[in-house]
């Protein structure tokens, strides 16, 4: 374990909580483990790492991040999701990849969510024209993907800008009706995704009431 990682662990260990564990693991209904750290003391022990650890570069980074995943302990993985947003201006196109998997392993909206919106999003607003467009063509997939949570954080990661009177409703609308098609009324699956549709549907109407899905989407 690195040294950043092993400072993290430790840390959110301390910070543990057995009735907390297992107020969360009943709350989210995953299948991972809980040392029962608060969302702030997760916080708290990123920025203590990035302060401790200055300097971290890109490589840095994504390393750090993977080996926090790698443990499915919701803490950890959770704690790889702050760092990312933390330092989301080193990250670049390629770094989908990894964040694609790390969706994929999340089943859960707690961190596909966060991923999604303050992560993936944000990435891809820092990029120049042509690697925007390489990122689009990524989440294009992901909006067709049978992996619900991929379609969601397909959904999910225009909310910011969008919701700041940016971003690219027209691709938006056209993933949502790329997911209503297939999305039925039973399942976990169809739900997940039509969730992320309200959701982004409400927080855009807040400040852009004007923009509404087109009629039969």
């Amino acid at each position: 374990m690195s040294a950043a990682g092993e400072f993290i662990d430790d840390a959110l260990q301390r910070e543990s909580s057995w009735y907390r564990a297992d107020e969360t693991r009943l709350r989210l209904g995953v299948d991972l483990q809980f040392y029962g750290a608060s969302v702030g003391a997760i916080r708290g022990t990123v920025r203590d790492a990035l302060r401790r650890h200055a300097g971290l570069t890109h490589d840095d980074v994504t390393a750090l991040s993977s080996e926090l995943w790698s443990v499915p302990v919701y803490e950890r993985r959770l704690a790889a999701v702050v760092l990312l947003q933390s330092r989301v201006e080193v990250l670049t196109n390629s770094d989908l990849t990894r964040i694609e998997g790390f969706v994929r392993e999340a089943g859960v909206r707690a961190l596909v969510d966060p991923l999604a919106v303050d992560v993936v999003g944000p990435l891809m607003e820092g990029l120049d024209a042509q690697g925007r467009a390489r990122a689009d063509v990524v989440l294009d997939r992901w909006a067709g993907e049978p992996d619900v949570w991929l379609r969601r954080a397909a959904l999910m990661a225009p909310l910011r800008a969008l919701r700041a009177g940016g971003g690219d409703w027209d691709r938006f609308t056209r993933h949502a009706r790329t997911i209503l098609a297939e999305v039925t009324d039973s399942g976990d699956d169809g739900s997940a995704a039509g969730e992320a549709i309200r959701v982004v549907l409400d927080e855009v109407a807040k400040s852009r009431p004007e923009l509404r899905l087109p009629s039969g989407a």
